[in-house]
This record gives C-alpha cells, structure tokens and sequence, in this order.
C-alpha cells in the first residue's frame, strides 16, 4: 500500500517582485504539502532550488551546453540526533513552511527559446530510510532588473546610409536614410518616438517602414545557432522620385516581451529597432538602431536635471560677463558737464500752472523730461532773477 498520496509545493501569492518574476536577494515564501494514506516513517524533508541555462540542439537528450546560476539547498524537518535516523509521520495533511533567500549574486532571466532555455526551480524531497526518495518540482521565474535611466541607456543612436538604385550605367540616383532615437534603454509598452530623414534621388516610388526585431543567439563550442523575429512594425507615406519625408517622432509601440539577456555566456536576448526604406526591384536599405528592453521605468529626472544644470551654468557665465569684478565709483557730475549746459538745463522755478499741466502728461513723458536733469548748485545770488526783484529793489535798515 503506497502510504504517499500527494506531494507539492506552493508559493505565496504576491511574492514575485516588480516583472513578474523574483530577483537576486529576494526570498521565496510557502508551504512543502505533504498528504500521507497511512502512518510514514520519514528520514528527512529537504527543499532545493536549482537554476541553470540549457542548450538543446541536436536531438540529443543532454544538453548541448549548461551554465548554473542557482543551487541552493535547505532541510524542512529530520531526524533529531540520537534517534534511528527517522520519524513518522501520521496520515493526513502535512505542511511544512520554508523562507528561501535568493543569494546577491546575479540572476538571469528566465527565458525559453527554440534551442535553448533558463530556467529555475524548487524541489521539495521526501527520503524515506526504507525506500527510494520522492521528489515534486515547482518552476519559478526569475526576473534580472535593467534600469533604463543608467547613463549608457540614455545617450540617442543616430545613423546614416545612402544606396544607389539601379546596376552597372542603368543607375536612377541614390537614396539616403538617416534615422534617431532619443535613447537606447525602453520598457515594454513604451512608444518608441522616431525621427527621420528620407531622399528619394532615384526614379522609383518607395516606401519607409519601421520595425522591432528580437534576435536569440545560442553559443556553444564555437558554434552558434540564431533566431530573428519581428515584433512590431510601422509604415509611412510614399515617397515620391525627385522628393523628401520626415518622421518627426514617429511611435512605434514596444509590445509585451522579456527583457533584454545580455549576461549570459550561452544564450543571448538582443533587440533592434530597424528603420529601412523597401525600394521596387532592388534590395531594401536598411540602418539598425540598437535596443535594450528594461525592466525600471524612464523616469526623466537625469536628462531633465543635465538639462537645467547646463542652461544654469549658461545664464551664470552670462552673469559673470555683464557684471564687473569690482564695480567703478560713478563720475563727478561737474567733470562731465559744462558750465554752459549745466546753466542750459537749470529750470527756473516751477509755476502753479505749470504743476497741474504736469498731472496730464503721461508718466514716460515725464521720466524723459527729468532723465537728464542736473541738481541745482548752491548760491547766494540768483543766477536767474526774476523782473520784480529786478525793479524793486529790498532794502534793510539797521
């Protein structure tokens, strides 16, 4: 009678962090479940995770090539010291909980491909002292984090190409594609704005598009095996011979996929973004522009901040320019302007109508009139008397 009725393995549900999938350092919470018919002596209740990337070409059922990134191995319940090397356990459901830490080091992510995989899973072991061990495997994804907003994926990609259509002296002229991304680092979901320039010299009619490929490349002994996809594409205007087009941030969605594998030794995950003109009867000019899908979002902050800082640093030295070191003392008055201007531009005292005319002037009018007014010197004669003072002359007694 077969005492071992069921054995599995669950996770806590809402564990895997931010992808879908759990990262280095990260622990891996639930239950071994265990489900006995009958009384059963155990030895030892233990738990494993494994992670590894695998080839698999050539129908062989060992892999090709395998690298091991995971291998961690925790006991659940044993035997206590001294006894016969088991304990029983009685019929029924059985749980035992675990807490597995995930180590620091690097975790690639998981992935599955047509000649090869990464994979990674926990394996709950049951040893019985009297009979081969039992063993359930449960499989986990594994998510490496790319920060998009790491300076490397932040700088924009640009090239340039120029075909010549037509063969030996049948040639129609050329035709010139130059294309940019503001960035090499995107998420998935992201809308990949594209500027371009196309010149069409030739005497054909063609046509831009756009498109987003994912390469695998499987490495093993010197030896590569490569598959291409196409993920998403987009199609511009006709262009006609003899004229132009711009793309002026053209978007092309990135669809749902896995991010970028880049540190693997035997399997790789790269993408491209293809921009390519497809020109009746000759092959098609196309320019590459590389992308790594990231997991961490484009946030803005490190382009906006170089961005303030340089226009900051711009308005400083502009500062520094206009404003001297050490400011000069202004002129003396008297050394700039002559006797006979200064006697020119004195007013004689103002009169009462005078005043209240000056209330309808506009106010420019009167900045103007006073802006190059020198103050009144002191003197005890009048330089300006009036005609009463001129005929009537004060007199004092003492």
């Amino acid at each position: 009678m077969v005492a071992v009725k069921s054995l599995g393995i669950a996770l806590e549900p809402g564990e895997e962090g931010g992808g879908g999938g759990y990262s280095a350092g990260q622990a891996l919470r639930g239950q071994v479940l265990l489900e006995l018919a009958g009384a059963l002596r155990v030895g030892a209740v233990r738990l494993q995770a494994r992670g590894a990337a695998r080839l698999s070409w050539g129908g062989s059922q060992a892999p090709a090539g395998e690298t091991e990134y995971l291998d961690v191995r925790h006991t659940l319940r044993e035997a206590p010291a001294g006894e016969e090397g088991f304990f029983t356990l009685a019929a029924g459901k059985h749980e035992f909980p675990f807490c597995l830490q995930l180590p620091q080091g690097p975790l690639v992510t998981s992935f599955t491909g047509k000649y090869g995989q990464i994979q990674y899973c926990l394996i709950a072991i049951l040893e019985q002292p009297s009979a081969p061990a039992l063993s359930c495997k449960r499989e986990f994804k594994v998510v490496s984090h790319v920060d998009v907003n790491s300076p490397a994926l932040l700088i924009p990609v640009l090239k340039s190409q120029e075909k010549m259509v037509g063969c030996c002296f049948f040639t129609s002229g050329p035709v010139s594609l130059s294309a940019k991304i503001e960035r090499k680092g995107y998420c998935n979901g992201e809308a990949i704005p594209i500027y371009a320039e196309i010149e069409n010299c030739s005497s054909r009619l063609i046509v831009p598009k756009a498109a987003i490929f994912q390469t695998q490349t499987f490495l093993c002994n010197g030896k590569s095996r490569t598959c291409r996809q196409m993920l998403a594409n987009v199609r511009g205007n006709h262009i006609a011979s003899g004229s132009a087009d711009t793309w002026n941030g053209k978007t092309l969605k990135i669809p749902p996929v896995i991010p970028s594998i880049l540190d693997c030794n035997i399997i790789r995950v790269e993408y491209s973004l293809a921009v390519y003109i497809h020109i009746p009867g000759a092959n098609k000019l196309m320019i590459e522009l590389p992308l790594v899908i990231g997991t961490i979002p484009y946030n803005g902050f490190a382009s906006r901040n170089c961005s303030v800082a340089s226009r900051f640093s711009m308005d400083m030295s502009w500062l520094a320019l206009a404003l001297p070191e050490h400011p000069e003392a202004p002129p003396n008055y008297a050394d700039i302007v002559s006797e006979e201007e200064f006697s020119r531009h004195v007013p004689p005292y103002p009169q009462s109508h005078d005043s209240i005319e000056a209330l309808h002037y506009p106010m420019f009018a009167v900045i103007q009139e006073f802006r190059f007014q020198p103050p009144p010197l002191y003197s005890e004669v009048d330089p300006h008397p009036g005609p009463t003072a001129e005929q009537h002359p004060v007199s004092f007694l003492l």
